[in-house]
C-alpha cells in the first residue's frame, strides 16, 4: 500500500490521467457530447429543476457546509477526523480552500465561454480551443474554463493526502467519492449547457494537483522541522 502511495506511481497516475484529458480534447468530443443534449435553440434541460435546484443550488450549498464542517474539525474533530493529528486536519481544510482558489483564479482569467453561449448553440461566442481563452476573448462572456462547480467534489481529493498515511484504505475511499462527485456535478453541467467535459476533466486535475503540491510543501516543512538526530557520545 506505501508502494501504490509513493510519489513516482502517483506521478505516473497523474501523467496518465492528463494524457487522457489531452486526448479528449484532440478527439473533439467537446462539441461531439454537447450536441447530445444542445442544439441550434439552446439547451433543453438548462432549467430543469434536477440540475438547477439539487445538482447545481443543491450540491454547492452541500459543499460549503461540509466545508465548514472540516474547517470546525481543526478544533471539534468528529469521525474519521479523530485519525488525524492536527496538522493533518490542517492540511486537509487548507487543501480545500487551496484547490477552490486555483480554480476561481483560473476562471477569472479565462475569456473561454460556456457551451450555451456558443453560436451552435443559439449564442454569440465562436467555439475555440478552452486553452486560447487565456489569449483572446471568443466573443462571448466567458470566465467558464476550467469547470468551477464541479470543484464542489474536486476540491475535496486533497483528503487522499491527508488520510493516506494514517489510513489507508479511508485515504482511497475519500478520494473515490470526491472525484465521483466532482464526474456527476460536472456531467449535470454538460447536460446543461454550461460546460463542456473537459472543463470538467481539468478542473479535476488542478484540484489534485494542488493538493499534491501542498502535500510535498507540508512534508518538507515537517521535515525541517524534525529534530536533528545527535551525535554518539551526546
Amino acid at each position: 500500500m506505501t508502494r501504490s502511495y509513493s510519489d513516482a506511481r502517483l506521478a505516473l497516475y497523474t501523467a496518465a490521467v492528463l494524457v487522457c484529458a489531452l486526448l479528449w480534447e484532440s478527439s473533439g468530443l467537446d462539441l461531439a457530447m454537447a450536441t447530445l443534449s444542445g442544439g441550434a435553440t439552446g439547451f433543453a434541460l438548462r432549467d430543469h429543476w434536477l440540475l438547477t435546484d439539487v445538482m447545481h443550488q443543491g450540491a454547492r450549498l452541500l459543499a460549503w457546509v461540509f466545508m465548514l464542517a472540516l474547517s470546525l474539525g481543526l478544533w471539534w474533530p468528529r469521525g474519521p477526523l479523530r485519525r488525524l493529528n492536527w496538522s493533518e486536519r490542517l492540511q486537509l481544510v487548507l487543501s480545500g480552500w487551496l484547490a477552490v482558489l486555483v480554480v476561481s483564479l483560473l476562471k477569472g482569467m479565462s475569456a473561454t465561454s460556456c457551451p450555451w453561449d456558443l453560436q451552435q448553440f443559439g449564442g454569440v461566442a465562436r467555439y475555440l480551443p478552452h486553452w486560447q481563452g487565456f489569449l483572446m476573448s471568443d466573443g462571448g462572456g466567458g470566465h467558464c474554463f476550467p469547470g468551477g462547480h464541479a470543484s464542489a467534489g474536486f476540491a475535496f481529493v486533497g483528503g487522499f493526502f491527508a488520510f493516506r498515511r494514517q489510513a489507508p484504505e479511508l485515504a482511497l475511499r475519500w478520494l473515490a467519492v470526491a472525484v465521483a462527485v466532482g464526474l456527476i456535478l460536472g456531467l449535470g453541467q454538460q447536460l446543461r449547457g454550461a460546460h463542456f467535459m473537459s472543463h470538467t476533466l481539468w478542473s479535476g486535475l488542478f484540484c489534485w494537483l494542488s493538493a499534491w503540491g501542498l502535500d510535498l510543501l507540508w512534508r518538507a516543512a515537517a521535515a525541517l522541522r524534525r529534530p536533528l538526530p545527535q551525535p554518539l557520545g551526546h
